[in-house]
C-alpha cells in the first residue's frame, strides 16, 4: 500500500528534484522530508501544503493514496443488505458495520456506503411501518388489513433482487450511486 511519503518521493523524482532542493523550496527541514518519504511520520497540513505547492499538485491527490481499489469488497457491501433475510434490521446493521470499518481504506466506499445506508434506513422505516399498520388493522378486524401486508412484501422482494443486480453491474466496472435517496440520514 502506497503512503503519502512514497507518492511525494515518486513525484519528486519525476520532477527531477533532490530532497535538499524540495526541502529548501518548501521551506521545511531536510530531516522532516526524509521522515515523510520513508513513511515514519505523516506531514502536518502546512508542511503538506508547502510540498504540494512546490510539486505543483493538489493535496487531495496525495490524501487518497493510502486507500485501495477493491470492487470486490464494494460488491459484497451491496450484497450485505441481504442480511435482512436472517435478522431484523440486518439491511442496516451489517452494511453500517462494514462501512464504518472500511470507509477510509477503500476508494468509493464512503460515497457508496452513505448512499446504501440512507436508502436502507428509509426502506426499513417503510417496511416495518407497513407491518405495524397491518398488525394494528388486523387486531381491529378491518377488512383492508391485508393490503398493508402486501405492501410490506412488495417492499421486501425488490430489496432482495436489486442488490444482486447492483453487484453484477459493479462486477462489470460500473460504479455509481444506484439507490435513490430522497432523505439523507447520513451525509
Amino acid at each position: 500500500m502506497e503512503t503519502i511519503g512514497t507518492k511525494i518521493l515518486e513525484i519528486r523524482n519525476r520532477k527531477g528534484l533532490t530532497q535538499e532542493k524540495l526541502s529548501y523550496l518548501a521551506k521545511i527541514n531536510l530531516r522532516t522530508l526524509q521522515r515523510i518519504e520513508k513513511g515514519t511520520t505523516e506531514p502536518r497540513s502546512d508542511t503538506l501544503n508547502n510540498i504540494c505547492q512546490v510539486l505543483e499538485i493538489n493535496s487531495e491527490d496525495l490524501l487518497d493514496y493510502g486507500k485501495i481499489h477493491d470492487l470486490k469488497f464494494i460488491r459484497y457491501f451491496h450484497l450485505s443488505v441481504l442480511a435482512c433475510l436472517f435478522f431484523p434490521l440486518g439491511s442496516v446493521i451489517l452494511p453500517l458495520l462494514l462501512w464504518l470499518t472500511k470507509r477510509d481504506k477503500i476508494i468509493g466506499l464512503n460515497e457508496q456506503g452513505i448512499n446504501v445506508l440512507n436508502f436502507q434506513i428509509l426502506w426499513s422505516i417503510f417496511f416495518y411501518f407497513s407491518f405495524t399498520l397491518w398488525g394494528m388493522l388486523k387486531i381491529c378486524h378491518l377488512s383492508h388489513a391485508n393490503l398493508f401486508l402486501y405492501i410490506g412484501f412488495g417492499l421486501y422482494i425488490p430489496n432482495i433482487v436489486y442488490p444482486i443486480i447492483i453487484s453484477s453491474l459493479i462486477k462489470k466496472g460500473n460504479l455509481r450511486n444506484f439507490y435513490f435517496t430522497p432523505i439523507e440520514f447520513l451525509k
